[in-house]
């Protein structure tokens, strides 16, 4: 409190030698000119020296003062700087966000979306978290989610940020040629295929089908097991069997002839892509900035 008393004062002091006046230097601080007059006073007597020259006319600073006041003036000016410095951050999108995803959205969503973001707020820092294990972004601490649309919560704020999306099965023409491509999903038990682990569950993803009214969940097997998308591609691509993966991220190797479409008539359609966050949460700037870039405008 003694500190704050002294800060108080030394304001008051300043305000009054730089007005030259108790009658304006008041009026500016919002007190009564004898309540400014006795603050002034007590500061004088606590230093034991006077600081104000004062006559009926004017008020001036006594050598004392000018001391006193080119010590100290500058420091309060840096003070009000600095305040004014973190002021401006409230209309500047600054801050770290932290994005729990899987690589697939990493590599085809999050990262084309915001490179030019953060070239154009030098100020937002992103943390992007590769996880497949569904995480809870509250108890994480993450700022935002992405999940497929039926997976996010209802007491999340949910903003699209990708189309409705097909997922596959591929594998490469070297395999097909030494295992007869499936006919059926029952078929598939008989291959070797490439799972997905979920950390979360400590189980692998099983494989939705869909065809018609037909709606079928398949747990295959096969002798890899990875957490990411890439990693069952690239196994893929090498002839070890069939990986289930968004469509639109095999396509470019099917069009290629690196890949081949399989069970084509039992891909299913899935909902596309959401960015989350908590709904009590109150949205900073920076957040704002990042969920209106990844925004799906098609």
């Amino acid at each position: 409190m003694a500190r704050d008393k002294h800060m108080h004062d030394l304001l008051a002091f300043i305000a009054v030698a730089r007005e030259r006046s108790f009658t304006r230097a008041a009026a500016q601080m919002g007190v009564s000119q004898s309540t400014l007059s006795h603050t002034v006073r007590e500061l004088e007597e606590g230093l034991g020296v006077r600081l104000l020259t004062r006559t009926t006319r004017s008020v001036s600073p006594t050598e004392a003062g000018e001391r006193l006041l080119r010590s100290i003036v500058p420091h309060f000016e840096e003070i009000e700087a600095g305040l004014a410095a973190v002021g401006d951050l409230r209309d500047k999108p600054a801050g770290t966000i932290r994005i729990t995803t899987t690589d697939y959205a990493a590599k085809t969503i999050l990262w084309p979306r915001l490179s030019g973001v953060l070239a154009d707020y030098p100020e937002i820092k992103v943390e992007i978290i590769i996880d497949y294990g569904l995480s809870d972004i509250v108890a994480e601490r993450y700022d935002v989610g992405v999940r497929s649309g039926d997976q996010v919560a209802k007491d999340m704020i949910a903003v699209r940020i990708g189309p409705d999306q097909r997922m596959a099965i591929v594998a490469s023409p070297t395999y097909l040629r030494d295992h007869p491509p499936p006919r059926t999903p029952k078929q598939l038990m008989a291959h070797n295929c490439i799972n997905l682990r979920l950390p979360t569950y400590g189980g692998l993803l099983a494989w939705e089908l869909k065809k018609g009214k037909q709606q079928l969940q398949v747990r295959v097997e096969g002798q890899l097991v990875f957490s990411g998308t890439y990693q069952m591609l690239d196994a893929a691509l090498d002839g070890h069997g069939l990986a289930y993966v968004p469509e639109d991220a095999a396509r470019p190797y099917v069009e290629s002839g690196q890949l081949e479409w399989v069970l084509e008539d039992w891909f299913p359609k899935l909902p596309g892509l959401h960015a989350y966050y908590p709904s009590r949460r109150q949205s900073s700037r920076a957040l704002a900035v990042v969920i209106e870039a990844l925004r799906y405008r098609g």
